[in-house]
Formats: C-alpha cells, sequence, structure tokens
C-alpha cells in the first residue's frame, strides 16, 4: 500500500497533516531532502516546512541529495519511517535524484510503509513523467537530465500552485 501527503505548500496544510500524521503508527522521523531548492532564488518554503515537522515533534534529518555520497542516502532512505522532497525544481530534482539511483529504492520504501510527503517539485515527481512541467520550471538547470520519467506512483500529473501568483497564467 502507497502512502502519500502531495500538496503545493507543506506550511498552508499543517493542519491536515497533523490530522494525517494520528492515523500513522510511525517514528516521528522524517528525512528531510531540499535539494530541489538549490537552484531556486526563493527557498523560505524549506524553512517553513521544517518548522511544521519540529512544531509536530518531529526529528529532522536534513539531506541534501547533490552532496551527499549515494551510499549514505540510500541508507538513509532505508532507515526513515518519513521522505520528504520539498519544492523547488523539478528538473533538477530529477536529475539529482537519478545521479543517485534513488527512485527504485523510494518506490520500494513506499510499497514497504515508508510514507513519502512531496511539497510542490516532490509532489510533482510522483507523476510518471515531469516533462510537463516545463511550463512552470527551466529545464536547463538540469544539463544532464535526458529522461524525465520520474517515481510513476500516481496516473496523473500533478499542477500545484494553479491559478496562484506567479503562476495564474502558463502557456505550453
Amino acid at each position: 500500500m502507497k502512502t502519500l501527503f502531495l500538496t503545493s505548500y507543506f506550511s498552508g496544510v499543517g493542519n491536515l497533516f497533523r490530522n494525517f500524521i494520528q492515523e500513522q503508527i510511525l517514528a516521528k522521523q522524517v528525512l528531510f531532502i531540499p535539494t530541489a531548492g538549490n537552484v531556486e532564488h526563493y527557498v523560505g518554503y524549506i524553512d517553513e516546512a521544517k518548522y511544521v515537522f519540529q512544531t509536530l515533534g518531529f526529528s529532522v534529518d536534513i539531506l541534501d541529495i547533490a552532496n551527499t555520497s549515494e551510499v549514505i542516502i540510500k541508507e538513509k532512505i532505508k532507515q526513515t519511517p518519513y521522505l520528504y522532497i520539498s519544492g523547488g525544481n523539478t528538473f533538477y530534482l530529477l536529475q539529482e535524484l537519478k545521479k543517485k539511483n534513488l527512485l527504485e529504492l523510494i518506490n520500494l520504501r513506499i510499497s514497504e510503509g515508508m510514507v513519502y510527503i512531496g511539497e510542490s517539485a516532490g509532489a510533482i515527481i510522483t507523476a510518471g513523467n515531469i516533462k510537463y512541467n516545463q511550463i512552470m520550471d527551466d529545464k536547463m538547470v538540469a544539463s544532464e537530465l535526458t529522461d524525465y520519467s520520474s517515481l510513476n506512483l500516481v496516473n496523473f500529473a500533478i499542477v500545484p500552485h494553479y491559478g496562484e501568483f506567479p503562476f495564474e497564467r502558463t502557456e505550453s
């Protein structure tokens, strides 16, 4: 069974997440991956998400996968009951996940009961392919990414921030 919590803006749904975790019987430990924000100018939402977890009594292990070895990342993913992946640039995020060969492991851990929490880019990568998101994110920041296939956890496209500034109007 897959347990996913997908959102545009995690801090904005903190109360919903509080209710969601009451249904879980897992340790309050989260592996917090802010990597998608590495190429963004504004990243205040990352600190806000950390704050939500801390307020709810979670132990937060912050891990930038772009700057950590594949072995360490995989060991941490194998041990965590909750995996949070932040918003930011979806293409850069997917590039870094693929460079460290993490998609298969994340899927496996979700099937084993790990709770996946995705905010914006972290939610988008649960789709089968993220190419559609080029209307929102600059794919040029992920120059090594040639394949847009992603986690394939949901059979629909995630479109966070629909109708919100600065994404009110998009063109393909």
